[in-house]
Parts: C-alpha cells; structure tokens; sequence
C-alpha cells in the first residue's frame, strides 16, 4: 500500500505559539481526536481533545508542551502498523513524517479502514473460524498446511487473542470442505472457539446427546 494518495493536509497543523483557544475551536468544528503540533515546521507531538478542554484559552501550546504525545508514522510504514499505530494511540489521526522526519501532513482512521475493507481477507465470500491453541504449540504454517490439506483456501489469518499462553487466532476461509478443516483442526488438538454453522461434528454430537437422553428418560 502507498500511503501517499491518502495523505492530506486540510488541517494546518498548529504552531507551538499559537494560544489554546484556536486549537479549542479547531476540536468544536471537527471531529479530530488530536491536532499536530510544530516549531517551524518541525513536528513536535499531537494535542488531544481531551487535553485541550483541560487547559486556559489564553495559554499557549507552548505552556502546555508537557501534554503532547510524540506519536507518527512515515511515509514508506505499512497500512497493518498504521493499524496498530491507530490503536495503541486511541486516535483517528496519524501524523506522517518522511525519512528526514519532516511533518508531510495526516491519516484519517477512515481511509485507512476504508483500505482494509477492500482487501480479499473482508470482501471474499468465505467462512470466518477461530481456533485455538497453546501459543507455543501452534504455527502458521501447520494451519494453512490443514487449510490446503483439505482443498480450501486461507484468504487471512491472524493472532486476535493472547492469553494465559493460548493463542486464539481468527482466519478467513474459502467456504469449501470446512467440515473437513475443522474435523482436522480437532486431530491437531486445536480447540475451535467458534466456526460457521456447517459446522456437522458439533450437529452430530448433539444429535447423539438428544438421541441418548431419549434413551435414558424411557
């Protein structure tokens, strides 16, 4: 992905002399969660909205410079660590800077989203499953070896939990033979957190339990 198209600057970013009132009224207007800060076009860090309200509309942003937090990406980052960069922040705008860490403008969360909704992992017809397993017991290429083993096809795959040293990772599938992965899944020990509805191992083991609980009440 180049990010270049999805760069813009329709928000001057505020110089660190300009008084708190004017980045006050920029927030009431817009829907930003923070505004860049720069020093003769050096960028210095991000005001948040939050920060803003806190503080006298006659100070300066340089009184309050404590507050800023220096975070960015550059132009040649990838859009999945533009992801991450948005979520670790809590932002929806991510200031970009070139190799020489100068300020070239902003991303809006949006467009970044926008771009992962075009990719085969959203818009591909398919099953979503999410397994899990020990998180030193598993491996991507064991997974997409059950995935092909089986004549389907991995259109995304991912780690979206981490915890008490299980790893549960969510895929994105093609939706043929998924009976098939999923019965395979199981002989590898992965435990399956959740899967289509076509999913018969589970229909037929509560088949067999409606049919042995008939059994016992006669």
């Amino acid at each position: 992905m180049n990010i270049d198209q999805y760069i813009i600057n329709d928000v001057k970013p505020l110089d660190k002399h300009s008084q708190m009132s004017k980045a006050q009224a920029i927030f009431s207007q817009l829907t930003y969660s923070h505004l860049p800060i720069v020093q003769e076009g050096v960028y210095l860090g991000c005001l948040s909205e939050n920060d803003a309200h806190c503080f006298e509309s006659n100070q300066t942003l340089e009184e309050v410079k404590y507050s800023f937090t220096a975070f960015h990406v550059k132009e040649d980052t990838h859009w999945l660590d533009i992801l991450e960069a948005f979520a670790q922040h809590q932002c929806n705008i991510m200031p970009v800077l070139n190799q020489d860490n100068d300020y070239l403008g902003y991303l809006e969360l949006k467009d970044i989203m926008e771009f992962f909704n075009d990719t085969p992992f959203m818009y591909e017809s398919g099953a979503v499953v999410v397994v899990q397993k020990g998180s030193t017991d598993y491996s991507f290429s064991e997974i997409a070896q059950i995935v092909e083993s089986n004549d389907s096809k991995v259109f995304g795959c991912f780690v979206s939990s981490y915890k008490d040293h299980m790893s549960e990772i969510t895929l994105k599938l093609s939706p043929q033979n998924l009976n098939r992965v999923l019965q395979t899944f199981r002989r590898y020990s992965y435990e399956i957190v959740s899967a289509a509805e076509e999913d018969s191992f589970l229909d037929t083991l509560k088949e067999r339990s409606d049919y042995l609980n008939k059994y016992l009440n006669i």
